[in-house]
């Protein structure tokens, strides 16, 4: 894994909006109130509708969002005052959403919102987590593993990681881990081996099959780019169009349509730098989420991973994050991976600090600052989720347990230098302190980072606390075999 590898969610009917199903109109001093505020309407910026005896106005586009509950300082109604009881009458009536996408990218908003229902738990949150594509290989971890360790029952969605971006088109990853490798009756999700039977489907793909045939409402959405693989987006915003069209094709192969309920979209970074550069322009996002969900319509699920570097002129500034997010269903701040053994000569910081700290490396570069942008910038807080790392990074020669100590290098990890697991952290080098919530450990002369069981639980009251969406997490192998860290997010929700 690299540095950064790696909702509102509408229901009811589907009105274009664009149109003039909502009346906008205005309010003033005057007592009417404006038209009652639907459940299943769509509203957009400056629309208005009483609801209470208060008349309220829409910053942006919004359904299924009580102005009563929705109109703080980073909410989506702004309450006007009260208003007398009498209500004005709609001089349009609302209009029905288109039957096909548009052929081409729009400059404006899309015509049609998501409309998929929410599989968020009893809590109404959405848990969501990665599966990472080549963990099948040195890591042995398989799809049954979701089963035996209880975490898909605690899942809401979960995101296949990753397809590629070769040429500026969705791409295949690995077809070997995705469709074709054979399963034995011990690794199966069902005890069921595969077959070689002419067209049958095998791999994850085949897994993720049967894996939702127990869970029925798991959500699986196919992930695309990456730290390694965000490469092509630089030519999917050259022509969007195209890109969608790729992507569709993929995903509607009639050999694993039934396996995929949504595209997500991790591009590092639109118009900065990842392992690659890209130079798009600020619009490039907005222009390739707005191909996606004309291509795919308001029923499938379109969702992204995107920088949260909440620094002043930082990712979050260059690019017009806030007008493609309208388009997802939900969004993944990358809270995480903010400092670690890249900077081999220190100083240590936490990886996933939740606040700021006396002391930190990067003004900006925490949990809050991204989310606090983010709803600067009319990015809905529903919508959101905060990401936790289940592993840890760390550096070697270090010589102080508080942070900020000099470093000699990474310090040594199972798979990758820098980085280990979570379920061996907590055995190998146990947290022995805690950071703007997180937790840090000091062993001999390593340092790292990680979230623990009780910093996931502070962590989830301030998703809570901030109106989030829920959370999500890289990813499921670095947890223990009976699921900590999964449990503690879920129940703490």
């Amino acid at each position: 894994m690299q540095k950064t590898l790696r909702r509102a969610l509408w229901a009811g009917v589907i009105m274009v909006a664009a149109a003039a199903a909502v009346p906008t109109v205005q309010a003033s001093a005057a007592v009417a109130c404006a038209p009652a505020w639907s459940s299943t309407a769509v509203y957009v910026k400056d629309n208005v509708a009483s609801q209470s005896g208060h008349n309220y106005a829409a910053k942006w586009w919004t359904q299924n969002e009580s102005p009563a509950t929705h109109s703080g300082q980073w909410d989506v109604w702004i309450d006007n005052g009260a208003c007398d009881g009498s209500t004005t009458t709609p001089t349009t009536s609302p209009t029905t959403a288109p039957t096909t996408a548009p052929t081409t990218t729009p400059t404006t908003a899309p015509t049609t919102a998501p409309t998929t229902s929410p599989t968020g738990g009893t809590s109404g949150k959405n848990v969501v987590g990665y599966f990472a594509e080549w963990g099948v290989y040195a890591r042995q971890y398989f799809v049954k593993n979701l089963v035996t360790s209880g975490s898909a029952a605690k899942l809401t969605h979960l995101l296949y990681a990753f397809g590629n971006t070769t040429g500026g088109q969705c791409s295949i990853g690995d077809s070997y881990a995705d469709y074709d490798q054979a399963y034995t009756t011990a690794n199966s999700v069902d005890g069921v081996a595969d077959t070689w039977d002419a067209g049958a489907l095998r791999g994850s793909f085949n897994q993720l099959r049967k894996l939702k045939r127990l869970y029925p409402n798991l959500k699986v959405i196919w992930s695309f780019g990456g730290w390694t693989w965000s490469g092509g987006f630089t030519q999917a915003a050259a022509n969007p169009t195209a890109f969608a069209d790729s992507c569709y094709n993929l995903l509607k192969d009639s050999r694993w349509s039934d396996v995929f309920d949504g595209i997500d979209i991790d591009w590092e970074y639109p118009n900065a730098c990842g392992l690659s550069c890209d130079s798009s322009g600020p619009a490039a996002y907005n222009n390739v989420i707005t191909a996606l969900r004309n291509k795919f319509g308001s029923s499938f699920l379109v969702t992204s991973a995107i920088s949260a570097d909440g620094s002043n002129g930082g990712k979050l500034d260059v690019a017009d994050y806030a007008s493609g997010i309208q388009k997802l269903n939900l969004v993944f701040p990358m809270t995480y991976d903010y400092f670690g053994a890249f900077s081999p000569q220190g100083p240590t910081a936490p990886h996933s600090p939740l606040t700021s700290y006396a002391g930190i490396p990067t003004a900006g570069f925490y949990s809050d600052a991204a989310i606090q942008k983010l709803k600067s910038k009319g990015v809905p807080a529903s919508k959101m989720l905060l990401g936790i790392g289940f592993y840890g990074r760390g550096w070697t020669g270090v010589t102080q347990a508080a942070p900020g100590g000099t470093a000699t290098g990474a310090a040594t990890g199972t798979y990758e230098a820098g980085i280990e697991d979570y379920k061996v952290l907590k055995n190998s080098c146990p947290s022995n302190g805690t950071v703007a919530g997180t937790a840090y450990a000091y062993c001999g002369n390593n340092w790292w980072s990680y979230d623990t069981p009780a910093t996931i639980a502070g962590k989830m009251a301030y998703v809570k606390q901030q109106g989030l969406g829920g959370a999500f997490f890289w990813e499921f192998s670095g947890d223990t075999s009976n699921g900590e860290l999964i449990s503690a997010i879920s129940g703490n929700l």
